[in-house]
Parts: structure tokens; C-alpha cells; sequence
């Protein structure tokens, strides 16, 4: 296996060029099944699997599953940041750095689980109640120097939540784990 298929194992993210109904309707599908998924996939895992890398010189699961708690908590605040003010420019963060702190490398993931389950659930109450002006709604990201609209930014999270789940199970199958 590539590098590049290691990194992105369903590949990298592709923007559709128009987001329909269907496909939003279908990201968010993919946002609101995540906990239950991401749980399924680590649930009987030891705490030796957990502290694997999901590839060379990558994060191990348990900072990867604290990551998706991270990252998505981020996400939820640019959402209600670009609802309720004009085009805000959003912090980012050091997701690296995160990853190596102790509460994504030394916990149980149990909190991270818990953290992403009502925060999904929040999330796609708020998703799914989007109009189509809201959607329209954009925050923007100094990193990227570009403005990102919340119904592109809801296909980015869907991406990010399967891609991960492709990890973990990409890794599950390559180890032989059950």
C-alpha cells in the first residue's frame, strides 16, 4: 500500500460541484451515523491495539478517535460562528500538537466517545434544520485564505468522518483484529 493510500484511504476530499439536496442529505446522514460507527469499530479494542499507529509515523487510534472529538467540536463552533455572525474568521488549531497532548494519548477513550455522541447529536439537530440561506452562510478559514460555506463545509465533515473510519478499519483488517 502507497503513502498516499495510507494517509487517504478513500482518497482525498472531492468537492462536488454542486451540493444537492441529495448530497447533503446524504453527509449528513454520514455525520449522524459516525458515534455509532467509530464506537463499533473500537469497542472491544485493548488498550495495546488502541496505541497503534493507523500507518507509519501516524497518529495511534486512541488519538485519532480523541482527534475526531476535537476536530468536530471545532466544527460545531465555525457552524454556530457563521450563523450568528457575518463571514467571522475562524481560529484554527494546531491539530499535531493536540494530538500529542495528554488527554488525547494517555485517557481512556471512553470521554472522546461520549463527547462525539451528543455532539453529533446536537450537531445534526442543527444540520438538519439548515435553510437554504443558511447553508449559503460562510466562515472563513485563514489557514486555507478562503471562505468556506457551511454546506461545503458539512461534505468536508462527512469526508473527515469516513475517512477516519477507513483507518480504523483499513487497520483492523491489515492487523487481522476482529
Amino acid at each position: 500500500m502507497t503513502t498516499e493510500e495510507l494517509k487517504y484511504p478513500i482518497g482525498r476530499y472531492d468537492r462536488p460541484t454542486a451540493f444537492t439536496a441529495d448530497i447533503l442529505k446524504k453527509s449528513i446522514q454520514d455525520i449522524e451515523d459516525f458515534p455509532k460507527k467509530i464506537r463499533k469499530e473500537v469497542q472491544s479494542l485493548s488498550d495495546v491495539q488502541l496505541d497503534t499507529p493507523y500507518r507509519p509515523a501516524g497518529w495511534t487510534i486512541r488519538q485519532l478517535v480523541n482527534h475526531c472529538a476535537d476536530s468536530h467540536m471545532n466544527s460545531l463552533i465555525r457552524f454556530k460562528l457563521a450563523l450568528t455572525e457575518e463571514k467571522p474568521i475562524i481560529k484554527p488549531y494546531f491539530e499535531d500538537r493536540w494530538a500529542e497532548l495528554p488527554d488525547s494519548k494517555n485517557i481512556p477513550i471512553e470521554p472522546a466517545l461520549k463527547l462525539v455522541e451528543g455532539l453529533h447529536e446536537r450537531w445534526v439537530v442543527l444540520l438538519k434544520n439548515l435553510t437554504e440561506e443558511q447553508l449559503a452562510k460562510t466562515f472563513i478559514h485563514p489557514e486555507h485564505a478562503k471562505e468556506f460555506s457551511l454546506e461545503e463545509t458539512i461534505t468536508i465533515y462527512a469526508w473527515h468522518c469516513n475517512h477516519h473510519l477507513a483507518h480504523l478499519t483499513r487497520l483492523k483488517q491489515t492487523k487481522n483484529w476482529k
